[in-house]
């Protein structure tokens, strides 16, 4: 079937006038992209300064030659500063100047016209805004900023109690049920993929579970200190593979440590509600989990049990070639 001249030359311009209705969209959509993008960027570095209802600051006038902090609250700076300022819980208003570095966890950096600030900014949580245009800042001053959570972080800096009291809600309810369920489902495929390794283990916490703690906590008091000295003392290759070895150890423990914990203490509460030897692993794995996470959400207690639990997890790994029962070999 042939096509006339006509026919290619309509579809050939057809496909023109789709391309030219096509790309003036395109292109104005990106310049309206960036357009917005412009004007947020403008609006937050040109937002005044509003300070926070109820928020009562603490004031620093005239010179201090001491770093300056506050834990709590906010802190205004309205003289000099020469060894820098912190603030914990709050903001940092820099109205003066200071002289070292400005940080603020939990909070934001808030440099008001006129102020300078001559060392580093850190900023955790919040953000850093300066009022001028241009900044009076020195040449090498650096700004680091990782932002996020920051009323999060601010309201556990400044009531502690509530990370341990956490508040039971839907939400923290559903994320324990899923904790429950993933730790769950890792516990099952563990022990279908390493039976005698998850046995033996198991056998070994319940009749040495004081060595196998004692081990744990021996082994976390040498790695804590020895990895932080390791990276300070040693050459920086050597540190390295001291700090991955350090690290590979806390994996494997709190993985493997944690499923042989489980187990255990499902086995054991098959053994108190049912007389019965016909056991089932998958019931146990599923017992054990939901007791320690269930244990592990109870307000006050869970900083005792998360240590509890790590603690005998290292303790399992740094023994995991212990044979309960060893024998010497009779001679022939």
């Amino acid at each position: 079937m042939h096509m006339s001249t006509a026919s290619i030359v309509s579809e050939t311009v057809c496909r023109q006038r789709s391309d030219l209705f096509w790309r003036p969209k395109l292109f104005k959509a990106f310049a309206l992209v960036v357009w917005a993008s412009c004007m947020i960027a403008a609006a937050q570095a040109q937002t005044p300064y509003e300070p926070i209802p109820g928020d009562t600051p603490y004031v620093v006038e005239g010179n201090s030659d001491t770093i300056v902090s506050s834990i709590g609250r906010s802190l205004r700076i309205n003289g000099t500063a020469k060894n820098g300022a912190i603030a914990l819980g709050g903001d940092v208003i820099v109205q003066g100047t200071v002289e070292g570095d400005v940080a603020a966890v939990g909070g934001s950096v808030i440099q008001l016209e006129g102020a300078r600030i001559n060392g580093d900014v850190m900023v955790i949580g919040g953000t850093y805004r300066a009022m001028d245009k241009m900044p009076l800042r020195s040449p090498g001053g650096q700004t680091i900023m990782y932002g996020g959570y920051e009323q999060e972080l601010r309201t556990i800096i400044r009531n502690p109690k509530d990370l341990l009291s956490p508040h039971w809600s839907a939400r923290s309810i559903g994320f324990r049920i899923l904790a429950i369920l993933f730790w769950f489902i890792v516990s099952l495929a563990l022990t279908a993929a390493m039976p005698g390794t998850i046995s033996r283990g198991i056998t070994r916490l319940q009749l040495t579970s004081l060595r196998v703690a004692l081990i744990g906590f021996l082994g976390a008091v040498a790695i804590g200190p020895g990895a932080i000295l390791s990276l300070h003392y040693l050459p920086t290759p050597i540190s390295a593979v001291v700090g991955l070895m350090a690290l590979l150890l806390i994996l494997v423990a709190g993985l493997f440590g944690r499923v042989m914990i489980y187990a255990a203490t499902g086995r054991w509460i098959q053994r108190m509600l049912s007389k019965s030897n016909r056991n089932s692993e998958a019931v146990a794995l599923l017992l054990g989990t939901t007791f320690w996470i269930t244990l592990s959400s109870l307000p006050y207690v869970w900083p005792f049990v998360v240590t509890v639990i790590w603690v005998i997890s290292l303790g399992l790994a740094l023994t995991a070639r212990y044979r309960v029962g060893w024998k010497r070999p009779e001679e022939v």
